[in-house]
């Protein structure tokens, strides 16, 4: 199968989309990722924090063990605390860029995905491709939607990064990630492609696994 991530489409037509849509192709939803939900369950920025206020704590329970003078203590903290910030802040501009490059489109015919921080590209994802959806919850509303392709289908799991199921190299699945309604577009993209696939009764399922925050639960499977 060819490659079916295009970079064509630096002026596009209609946000999100890489040409004008076919004449009775309707776009029913549009949405992006959260950064907030990026950088603390993808980029796990809140593990970073803790794991700089265990250092800092070492450093200074570690200084008046030694008999370090207040200054030196307090400079070892001040070190730690400026890279934490570099860090931190590192990790929030890219969850930043991410939503603010990512556009997630469904239409009455396929899902696209307009993503690249560096290189901007566009994954077209007609439903006749599409073998089903699972949908993880992050919290209440929140949560990420992965899209099993059907077996002669193969995308680059590394270009696709981070809208990507997790871990699935062999049969890498794009993702709608970080949604903060993901409930919203599971149903819409679940009656989408029950109606394109009325006439042959393949009602796709969405299985539906609470998760604590982690990027995609391995419990989570595609339907078939």
């Amino acid at each position: 199968m060819k490659q079916f991530v295009t970079r064509e489409h630096e002026i596009e037509p209609l946000p999100g989309l890489p040409g004008v849509p076919p004449a009775g192709e309707v776009i029913l939803w549009q949405g992006r990722p959260s950064s907030a939900l990026i950088a603390r369950h993808l980029l796990k920025v809140r593990w970073i924090v803790g794991y700089f206020l265990v250092l800092a704590t070492w450093a200074v329970a570690a200084g008046l063990s030694d008999g370090h003078p207040a200054g030196g203590i307090l400079f070892s903290v001040a070190v730690l605390t400026a890279l934490a910030g570099v860090l931190i802040g590192m990790i929030e501009l890219f969850a930043w860029a991410v939503e603010k490059t990512t556009l997630y489109t469904i239409t009455t015919e396929r899902i696209v995905i307009r993503f690249g921080v560096a290189i901007s590209m566009t994954l077209n994802l007609p439903f006749r491709q599409i073998d089903g959806v699972s949908l993880a919850r992050i919290g209440e509303k929140a949560g990420l939607i992965a899209i099993a392709l059907l077996p002669e289908q193969r995308i680059s799991w590394l270009i696709q990064w981070p809208h990507v199921r997790g871990f699935r190299f062999a049969r890498p699945e794009p993702s709608l990630v970080y949604l903060p309604d993901a409930d919203k577009a599971a149903n819409i993209l679940s009656a989408a492609i029950g109606q394109y696939r009325g006439a042959r009764a393949e009602q796709p399922r969405i299985i539906v696994q609470e998760t604590a925050g982690r990027a995609m639960p391995t419990s989570v499977v595609a339907a078939e």
